[in-house]
């Protein structure tokens, strides 16, 4: 995950056309661990969480994710894992990717 999102060209370019990735542009990455993503909606109106990692796994797992991610982007800041946090976001532009890495290891997107 870490690869594909350092080289995704999702940032335009001299034409306007999505073509650059973040690492081409010097760009920077926001990591914040999010356990609630992992909701299983599918019966009755409570999500559950089940199939998330337990913490020390998860958090073992976000930390590896950070370190990966600054081995191919300048600047890598990250959240505390477990924390209640709150962030400000501004998103430029029509395009959200929800990525899943078992689309790359299956080699199939759902």
């Amino acid at each position: 995950m870490a690869e594909k999102i350092a080289k995704m060209r999702i940032f335009s370019d001299e034409n306007g056309k999505m073509n650059l990735s973040c690492a081409d542009i010097g760009g920077e990455a926001l990591v914040v661990s999010n356990f609630t993503l992992n909701a299983n909606y599918a019966k009755g109106n409570r999500p559950d969480y089940f199939a998330g990692a337990v913490p020390d796994e998860a958090n073992r797992l976000y930390e590896y994710f950070i370190k990966l991610l600054r081995e191919r982007i300048s600047h890598v800041e990250s959240g505390v894992f477990g924390a209640d946090m709150q962030i400000a976001c501004v998103c430029d532009g029509p395009v959200t990717i929800c990525m899943d890495s078992a689309v790359l290891t299956k080699g199939k997107q759902t």
